[in-house]
């Protein structure tokens, strides 16, 4: 049996100097105290122990921390840099790795495997497996503060958003927060690669270091919990939503002392949750004229910090107040097409990039090399949730992608109707796609106003085009801008039609794409 073979197990250790790991628990401690380390370091730790003392080459190392995903070599160099920096690698005569020039690492250091030595959860209590922060978090400490008390209180909450919206850096800080408060620790699920019940409840069980029986999996975890005081926290839930919530309802009734954290771009809907729907960065309104009142917002110091990050010395002047804020409230506050948008103040300069936001395939394409694949850019972050949708939920959004502002869901279902959706299957899907996070909702007029934010609308209109359907929608809006209002009678009582028939905000520019112009 190979050394990688017998790592396959829960219960392996491997220790080298003051350090053990176990890779399947994806937890490393330091003298029994846990390290705080990225996950792509740790990736790269686990790859260099399954062949201790073999060269590992950097091919290798890059396939295993990046699968089917491209990255420049520099980005190994940074996480190997991060993983001697845990290690504190060459200090006091530590010696754990070492590069063979062009070709990969080797790890050096005396390693022994145990396959008995599985720390209990109560040998380690107060502990805990939280990935360790690249930058802070800005603009959030009120909504930390108040899901900290609330995620005491209530057992099991849900932070639902779009992607990019920032879910897991507000749940990590709480988390961070809450670690010492719960006897038998606190402890982090990544679930992107989950696919049902069962191995929702096998990554659960492999973090805690539980081997449970394969065929009853689900139940034996439950069983394995009932006299347990510990947080979960279950990241990016949205696609395996059903297995989630069947498992964290079972856990609920049969573990009091466990209490459950997670993300997902829509709720879990399942018994005893509490939801928290996170919004964007507050941005400054259109009047803002200089640096001093712009900086009081969060979106505009997110900005700030991250251009500064790539460029060094840049600070926001008065002159670049506007089109600054300008941009955060393009991007409607969304911290990552924040981020990914300031990596580009170098090349363009404030008063471009704003002008050049106008152009959907910027927001669109801007990017990281590393992280989640789904985090690249904004476009692969929608591509993540646009492909967990249903057809028909497709079809809705991308025709509502010819709404530029606000919509009811009068205009939604006139737009957006054909043969093959009936106007209650139409405001069902729109009912869906607000709980999935396409589509944003404001309900303290009398009649529901919704709209689609500035970078989903672009992604959509995207997909309207590649659809081949964007000609026939844009006439449909034309013709509903033009003509009487005449639904249905079933339908009247739901879709409240005002009583003079208004144009909806934002439709009058969407309704002259293609030569297509209407006459109000």
């Amino acid at each position: 049996m190979t050394l990688a073979t017998r790592q396959n197990s829960a219960a392996t250790s491997i220790c080298f100097g003051a350090f053990c790991l176990w890779p399947m628990r994806r937890l490393l401690l330091q003298d029994n105290q846990p390290v705080r380390i990225g996950s792509r370091a740790l990736d790269i730790l686990i790859a260099l122990l399954e062949r201790p003392g073999d060269l590992v080459t950097k091919d290798e190392l890059m396939a295993r921390v990046w699968p089917n995903t491209f990255v420049e070599p520099a980005n190994l160099t940074v996480h190997i840099a991060a993983l001697r920096r845990a290690l504190g690698d060459g200090r006091d005569g530590n010696r754990f790795l070492i590069n063979i020039p062009g070709r990969g690492y080797r790890f050096v250091a005396p390693v022994t495997l145990s396959e008995h030595s599985k720390p209990s959860l109560r040998a380690i209590s107060a502990s805990h497996n939280l990935p360790a922060k690249v930058t802070r978090l800005i603009g959030r400490q009120d909504i930390v503060g108040r899901l900290s008390s609330q995620i005491a209180r209530d057992r099991f909450l849900t932070v639902v958003g779009p992607g990019g919206i920032g879910k897991t850096a507000v749940v990590l800080t709480v988390a961070e927060k809450m670690a010492a408060s719960y006897r038998h620790g606190t402890w982090w699920i990544d679930l992107a690669t989950g696919e049902n019940r069962q191995h929702v409840a096998s990554a659960v069980a492999s973090v805690l270091g539980l081997e449970l029986d394969r065929e009853e999996s689900p139940a034996s975890l439950v069983t394995a919990l009932r006299d347990k005081e510990m947080l979960l926290v279950l990241d990016t839930c949205e696609h395996v939503v059903a297995a989630v919530a069947s498992l964290v309802a079972a856990v609920l009734r049969e573990a009091p002392g466990v209490h459950v954290l997670a993300t997902s771009r829509e709720p879990l809907h399942s018994e005893g949750e509490q939801l928290c729907r996170l919004a964007g960065l507050e941005s400054p309104p259109a009047d803002c004229a200089s640096a001093e009142q712009a900086l009081r917002f969060p979106a505009v110091e997110l900005l700030v910090e991250r251009a500064a990050a790539t460029i060094g010395d840049f600070t926001l002047s008065d002159a670049d107040a506007t089109a600054v804020s300008d941009i955060c409230r393009t991007l409607d506050g969304i911290p990552l097409a924040i981020e990914l948008v300031a990596r580009r103040v170098g090349s363009l300069g404030i008063a471009e990039l704003a002008a050049a936001l106008e152009a959907p395939q910027l927001l669109l394409t801007s990017g990281y090399r590393t992280g989640p694949a789904r985090q690249h850019t904004m476009r692969a972050s929608l591509d993540w949730s646009h492909d967990l949708l249903t057809d028909k939920q497709q079809v809705v959004l991308r025709r509502l992608s010819t709404f530029s502002g606000e919509f009811t869901l009068h205009d939604a279902v006139t737009v957006v109707s054909d043969r093959d959706q009936s106007d209650c299957d139409i405001i069902d899907e729109v009912s869906e796609l607000v709980a999935k996070s396409f589509i944003a909702s404001d309900m303290r007029e009398a009649q529901p106003r919704f709209r689609l934010t500035h970078i989903t609308r672009a992604y959509a209109l995207e997909k309207l085009r590649e659809s081949g359907e964007f000609d026939a929608t844009a006439r449909r809006l034309a013709d509903y801008l033009k003509a009487p209002v005449r639904r249905p009678a079933t339908a009247r009582k739901l879709l409240r039609p005002p009583h003079h028939k208004t144009v909806p905000r934002g439709a009058v520019a969407s309704s002259t794409y293609n030569g297509w112009k209407a006459e109000t």
